[in-house]
């Protein structure tokens, strides 16, 4: 009998060692295969959920990918309609961490044009190392594809098929997927008396810096301008202090 039970103690030791071992060598694969972390934070079609990432220890996210038939139908009708100038396959949909007003990590989501989806990334990727405040960064198609309302939630956003504001007939570039808009409260679109976000108004005064507003020479409006990127707030008929757009040959 006392043979019996030393022998189910020797099991039982060996069962928890066995347990042991397996649990290091999955932690080993996660950290040696990253992907297997990013296949957790992310659902079958490759979306990931935006602004779900409260916990103080979230793991960032950058990744991007073609659309995903799930984003196809969120956009079509919506952000992208029948006379849009760039392909739904020119696209791409981008997840990025940043640093919300709250002063916690977000994950937000974008749709930019494909040769530029790489560039996205390390961009926000420097905004988010230094800790530049964003308060949101959603899919304009959660307002509608209604610029106005998106702004005036103070929402960050790039793909959106629609006409240059104050130019009808004229595609914006935000219809290539080829321009950003950042914090538009913070930083409004100026002509003459014309201030869009109406909330906009209060940051008027590019003198006076405050949390999410866009300064030449600041830490976001370097990340993009040492890429080539143009500035709507270097611009001299008007000023557009949330845009910034690049070039590409769409060759």
């Amino acid at each position: 009998m006392a043979k019996n039970r030393k022998c189910i103690k020797s099991i039982l030791a060996l069962l928890v060692i066995l347990l042991v071992v397996l649990i290091i060598l999955r932690k080993m694969d996660m950290y040696k295969n990253p992907q297997s972390v990013k296949d957790l934070l992310t659902t079958e079609d490759e979306t990931i959920i935006s602004d779900n990432a409260d916990e103080p220890d979230a793991m960032s996210v950058f990744m991007c990918s073609s659309l995903s038939e799930k984003n196809i139908d969120r956009i079509v009708g919506v952000s992208w309609q029948e006379n849009t100038p760039v392909k739904l396959e020119e696209l791409s949909y981008v997840n990025v961490t940043y640093w919300g007003f709250d002063d916690t990590e977000h994950i937000g989501e974008m749709i930019v044009h494909e040769k530029l989806a790489q560039e996205v990334i390390d961009i926000f990727k420097e905004l988010y190392e230094a800790k530049f405040p964003i308060e949101k960064i959603k899919l304009i198609d959660e307002y509608d594809a209604d610029d106005n309302l998106s702004m005036a939630d103070n929402n960050s956003y790039a793909f959106c098929s629609r006409e240059v504001t104050g130019k009808k007939g004229k595609f914006s570039n935000h219809s290539y997927g080829i321009a950003i808009d950042i914090n538009p409260v913070q930083n409004p679109y100026v002509k003459g008396d014309i201030v869009l976000p109406e909330e906009g108004n209060n940051y008027l005064n590019r003198e006076d810096i405050r949390k999410g507003m866009i300064i030449k020479g600041d830490m976001c409006y370097n990340a993009f301008k040492s890429r080539g990127w143009t500035w709507g707030g270097e611009w001299k008929s008007l000023k557009d202090y949330q845009h910034f757009e690049k070039e590409i040959d769409f060759k």
